[in-house]
């Protein structure tokens, strides 16, 4: 089978299934009557521009990437937390909006580590000097970011 059908059939399976690894891929492929190896699933996935994503309750898996045509490889929950401890004064939620206050300077910073960490609920953010405002899809995964960050 050649290599567009072998495209349509991963971009089916991402639209289709939380897949969370390569070796996940290459067996639903290999389940198909594709023959395939590690190294070329790692290669369609950087063709088609499948990054990872993560989701509020911590599960990672593929999607196609609208955004960027880089990767971004996600920021460590760690280095996260790190950041936002040393940066941020506030953070409150007005519905799905989250806003959140910085010290002068540090509101991109911020802004790029919450946008590393990929969370798929997250729409996107804009930040100012020392204000960021974040977009999230819906009220309830406003409600989850929220206890996360409270927590942190």
């Amino acid at each position: 089978m050649g290599k567009s059908k072998r495209f349509k059939e991963i971009v089916n399976i991402i639209n289709t299934k939380k897949i969370s690894s390569q070796e996940m891929l290459l067996n639903q492929l290999q389940d198909m009557g594709f023959n395939v190896t590690q190294s070329t699933i790692s290669r369609d996935l950087k063709n088609l521009r499948l990054v990872k994503k993560r989701n509020l309750g911590g599960e990672e898996y593929y999607v196609i990437d609208n955004n960027s045509i880089m990767e971004k490889k996600p920021l460590s929950f760690e280095k996260f937390v790190s950041k936002l401890k040393e940066s941020v004064i506030s953070i409150k939620n007005a519905a799905n909006i989250i806003v959140v206050k910085t010290y002068p300077g540090e509101a991109q910073g911020v802004a790029a580590a919450f946008d590393s960490m990929n969370y798929n609920e997250i729409l996107g953010t804009v930040a100012g000097d020392d204000t960021i405002i974040c977009i999230i899809d819906n009220l309830e995964n406003a409600v989850k970011l929220m206890n996360i960050l409270k927590n942190v």
